[in-house]
């Protein structure tokens, strides 16, 4: 791939982010409220993304996004961020369960209740 066209290089780059945190395309459309389709059409060179978008990207993906345009990424820069993310995606999850788990004993003390009341 000739990497002197920017459009390729964000291309390269995002996919590369994305799949090193273990995303599809639909996770990381979920995290920058936008489309499946968008995010290929990204990285097929399809379309290039506004200003706001790429910082949108860059967040998601937990990177600065001038590495979006960098065209050496460094082997310790996307173990950093696959770290991170790893970190923040168990976070996600454990706060989910959390959720889920008091709700359920809500829901279950709530029935418990109205039989005792009957």
């Amino acid at each position: 791939m000739d990497m002197t066209n920017i459009r390729e290089v964000l291309a390269a780059n995002l996919k590369k982010y994305r799949q090193a945190r273990g995303w599809s395309q639909a996770k990381l459309a979920e995290k920058t409220g936008t489309s499946t389709q968008y995010i290929g059409m990204l990285e097929i060179k399809g379309k290039f993304p506004s200003s706001e978008m790429i910082h949108k990207l860059a967040a998601a993906l937990g990177i600065d996004p001038t590495e979006l345009f960098s065209l050496e990424i460094d082997p310790e820069t996307i173990i950093k961020n696959y770290q991170k993310a790893v970190i923040e995606d168990i976070g996600e999850e454990v706060n989910k369960l959390v959720a889920d788990f008091f709700t359920e004993k809500v829901q279950k003390l709530d029935e418990k209740n109205r039989r005792d009341v009957n």
